[in-house]
């Protein structure tokens, strides 16, 4: 007997037939966005008559536009974890997105956006090298290669269609875990206004009638539950090439005032948003807390043979390895309570331990430098100079994402996913004459981590040696040598 095929997803299978206005244009189509800011659009439409379309920018040349378009931009959110001891499993149809589209295929599409009447909102999140001036962009770029010249674009558009309308300005909300990012965004765009010599009504109207809203969001989100996709499927009823995976718990911190609260109903549901005058200590505590966390254990513990942030913590070598990188050497960075740092560090691995989630160290691989930049480089630093000494697990995991970035460990090729610039220059660095080399020529590229960290006390010393041991011994030996040979 014949198998049934299985329907796909899309509106009319899913009787689903409401259409939205476009009401945001938001950059990128990936796991993150779909699980967290689609999923609060969604929750607010449902529970507060937000009535808010959602219209996906892809921000890369290969994307995922495609196969929303061929489900009509629907797809389902599973969300499982443990919630005050309490285990919780939800399913979400999310449906608030309307269309995709992909302006390396279709610019006039994407610029057309401009003109959506009831257009509110901008948001995105393109990862922390996303937020960035090219200066080999034009006002004519079709498409552009920075994300912030694709928004300047859009908004210059906006501008001109409606006349520089004080009210067609945007509340602009970017997700990107680089601090003060909306500053960082409008900074970035006024730079282009003047490099394209735009008119100053322009600027004017950019700086007074578009608001700017830096952020802070944090949600755990696997993505694509590839091993238990066939029960996810079976639950479902209808093919979902889309499906994704998230924790239960959710935060977004918001900088704004009564404007946006008015704007948007979040008081009307049930989740973790705050607006707030200054989320910094939110940032600083989650950004070297949580993300530092993963970022440190990324290549660390790929190398050592791990697959899943679960396996990591779980493991009696790795587990204590991070554990320590956190409590011992970034905790006492930060100017929080000791007691508070504890009760959200004791919180994060609870997170990791979630039974539910298979977080895979290879998703959370992308663009690795620079999140460790951001991320991890300052806990590093705020310690050698508050100890006068290197602290032991974030230099070793520094030295690990080093060897990491070379591509292959015992004859398997390594997930590596960042630009072919960074990765060349990482490749090439392999190929100097001895480790000390390896590090100083690494070290010293400011263009990784905006100073030359050779001038940082025995980090090139220390990163060499890590180098040499990760290579000739692994990593639980190589990590046992390395601290008897640093005390």
């Amino acid at each position: 007997m014949e198998k049934t095929r299985i329907k796909r997803l899309t509106r009319t299978n899913a009787n689903i037939t409401q259409q939205l206005p476009i009401k945001v244009v938001q950059y990128g189509e990936g796991n993150f966005l779909r699980a967290f800011v689609d999923y609060i659009i969604d929750q607010l439409n449902k529970k507060a008559n937000f009535n808010a379309g959602v219209a996906v920018v892809q921000p890369l040349a290969n994307g995922l536009v495609s196969v929303l378009n061929e489900q009509d931009g629907l797809y389902n959110l599973f969300m499982k974890g443990v919630k005050k001891g309490e285990e919780i499993q939800r399913q979400e149809t999310i449906s608030c997105i309307q269309k995709g589209i992909n302006p390396y295929e279709d610019y006039q599409a994407y610029l057309a956006l401009a003109k959506e009447e009831e257009l509110e909102f901008l948001i995105s999140n393109t990862t922390e090298a996303g937020i960035a001036f090219d200066e080999t962009d034009t006002l004519e770029g079709q498409p552009h290669n920075s994300f912030p010249a694709k928004v300047t674009a859009l908004l210059y558009k906006r501008f001109k269609h409606f006349n520089g309308a004080k009210d067609k300005g945007l509340s602009i909300i970017p997700c990107e875990l680089i601090n003060y990012n909306a500053d960082a965004l409008k900074e970035i765009i006024l730079k282009y206004a003047e490099l394209w010599s735009l008119e100053e009504e322009f600027t004017d109207w950019i700086r007074n009638h578009n608001d700017f809203h830096n952020t802070l969001v944090d949600r755990i989100v696997p993505g694509y539950p590839k091993d238990d996709i066939e029960a996810y499927q079976n639950d479902l009823q209808l093919e979902d090439k889309l499906v994704v995976s998230a924790e239960v718990f959710l935060l977004w911190v918001i900088e704004g005032g009564e404007k946006l609260k008015s704007k948007v109903p979040f008081d009307k549901i049930d989740e973790n948003i705050q607006i707030v005058d200054d989320l910094q200590p939110y940032r600083t505590r989650k950004v070297r807390i949580l993300n530092g966390a993963h970022t440190t254990m990324v290549p660390f513990s790929i190398l050592f043979g791990n697959e899943t942030v679960k396996d990591t913590v779980d493991h009696e070598f790795t587990g204590k390895f991070i554990r320590e990188a956190v409590f011992e050497e970034i905790n006492p960075t930060l100017k929080l309570s000791e007691e508070e740092l504890k009760s959200f560090a004791e919180e994060v691995f609870d997170r990791f331990r979630n039974p539910f989630i298979k977080h895979q160290l290879s998703s959370i691989a992308l663009n690795s430098i620079s999140k460790f930049k951001v991320r991890v480089l300052p806990s590093l630093l705020s310690f050698q100079k508050k100890y006068n000494r290197l602290p032991l697990r974030l230099t070793f995991a520094f030295a690990c994402l080093l060897r990491f970035y070379r591509g292959e460990w015992k004859g398997h090729s390594l997930p590596v996913n960042d630009d072919e610039k960074t990765t060349s220059e990482l490749k090439k660095s392999w190929e100097q004459h001895s480790y000390k080399d390896i590090a100083e020529r690494v070290l010293k590229n400011e263009k990784f981590w905006g100073t030359n960290l050779t001038q940082v006390p025995q980090l090139q010393e220390k990163t060499a040696l890590a180098l040499e041991l990760i290579e000739t011994k692994g990593i639980e030996e190589g990590f046992k040598i390395f601290t008897e040979k640093s005390e």
